[in-house]
Parts: structure tokens; C-alpha cells; sequence
């Protein structure tokens, strides 16, 4: 069984903003696979269902971005999740808008969700599919960047990388996560 947690803030405040990449991706699985809502368990909306021949349990922790790790921890806790099959889908300023990253493992990049799942789970041990956002223009406020909308060109990439994304972890889930590392780790060319 696989854990696929999608990073966000709940409530229609925050929707479609650059911080709740992960959101939309768990919303369009759910939606593609027709995956029924199971309820909120560990301050978490989750339900469970198959993807790709594989079960799943796709979650969105209620819990605001930054505290993202305890709702994660508890659900692979309770369901017997080990770190390997821990999805974690995100945002991510390091890469232009429509720029995704698979990786098997590693730091959490400054990104304030991502530190509170590693600190939680003791390991960075575990998958994650970051979706650009792109850099936080000279005179911003980081918080206030990613909780802001994309315009109307960039939330056409990012719309295009939601997509991908999902059919990213569809291919983790048929065929695994070197052939999907191997498939979308490469560049996009620039508009």
C-alpha cells in the first residue's frame, strides 16, 4: 500500500494559490480514479482506492503547510506505511511554473512542509514529486508568493504540470519510481 500525500492549506482562501500544488494533484487523482472520500482521520481528508494495480490511501493534511508532518506521520502510523511508500506531492520555488522533480529522497529544500514531515517520519527517506511555482520576484514576501494565484500564462503551466504530476505518480504506481524519475526529471523548454 501507498501513502500519497498531497502539501496545501485548507479552505477556499487558498485555493489555486502556488502553495497548494499538492492539493489540486490529490484532487485530480481522486477524481481520475474515482477514488471515494473515507473521511478525515489524523486531521486529515483521505479515501482509498487503486492506482495503477496498486492500493492507495490519498490524503490532503488539514493541518496548514507548515505542520504538514504530524497528519502524515499518524496516517503511515495507523495504516502501516513505511517510509518507501510514502508519496510526498508539493510546491517548489526552485523550479519554473510547469517544472516537475521526482526524487527518491532528500532535504527539504527550505520548504516548511516538507521540514516538519522529515523532522516528524526521522527520515527524508521517502518520494517526493515536486511541482514548480517558480522564483519569488526580488520585492516579495516569500508567504505572501506562495499564497498568491499564478496569472494567466503561468496558471496555464501550472495546470499542465497538476496533469503531469498525476500521471506521474500513475506511472510510480505501474511501473515505478525510476521510470517516472527517467520520464519527467528534464527540462522544459523555455516559452
Amino acid at each position: 500500500m501507498f501513502l500519497i500525500a498531497g502539501l496545501g492549506n485548507p479552505g477556499s482562501r487558498y485555493q489555486k494559490t502556488r502553495h497548494n500544488m499538492g492539493f489540486d494533484v490529490i484532487d485530480l487523482l481522486v477524481e481520475r480514479h474515482r477514488i471515494p472520500q473515507s473521511g478525515v482521520k489524523f486531521n486529515a481528508m483521505y479515501g482509498k482506492g487503486m492506482i495503477g494495480g496498486q492500493s492507495v490511501i490519498l490524503m490532503k493534511p488539514l493541518s496548514y503547510m507548515n505542520l504538514s508532518g504530524g497528519p502524515i506521520q499518524q496516517m503511515a502510523s495507523f495504516f502501516k506505511v513505511s517510509p518507501e511508500h510514502l508519496i510526498v506531492i508539493h510546491d517548489d520555488i526552485d523550479l519554473a511554473p510547469g517544472q516537475l522533480r521526482i526524487r527518491k529522497k532528500g532535504s527539504a529544500g527550505g520548504h516548511n512542509g516538507m521540514k516538519d514531515i522529515i523532522q516528524k517520519l526521522g527520515t527524508e527517506d521517502f518520494c517526493r514529486v515536486r511541482v514548480g511555482v517558480g522564483a519569488k520576484p526580488k520585492d516579495w514576501d516569500l508567504a505572501d508568493y506562495v499564497l498568491s494565484r499564478f496569472d494567466a500564462p503561468d496558471r496555464v503551466l501550472a495546470d499542465e504540470a497538476i496533469a503531469e504530476a498525476a500521471d506521474a505518480v500513475e506511472l510510480m504506481m505501474a511501473e515505478g519510481v525510476d521510470a517516472a524519475m527517467n520520464h519527467y526529471n528534464r527540462k522544459k523548454p523555455a516559452l
